[in-house]
């Protein structure tokens, strides 16, 4: 007849023990996580926040900021008349 060895008893043991502290834990842990929400009141819906006035651009920074990339190339001069023209109205 073949016996087992206590090792692997044990190994089983904690095996059993670490498996059902587990579970009881798991399941601990979603009640007190319902129990929890049940006594939170419920989060209200933030109001909206009303849109900030925009603010007038400023034409002569429009300018200067148009000026500074048609010098770095960034705009041709035809690029830059045209959006000059839209600033200046």
């Amino acid at each position: 007849m073949l016996r087992r060895r206590p090792i692997a008893r044990a190994a089983v043991r904690t095996t059993a023990v670490v498996g059902t502290a587990a579970i009881v834990g798991g399941h601990m842990a979603n009640k007190q996580a319902a129990a929890a929400q049940q006594q939170a009141p419920p989060p209200e819906a933030p109001a909206p926040a009303p849109a900030p006035a925009a603010a007038a651009p400023d034409p002569i920074e429009q300018l200067t900021q148009l000026a500074a990339l048609k010098d770095s190339g960034a705009l041709t001069q035809e690029e830059f008349d045209a959006q000059k023209a839209k600033i200046l109205g």
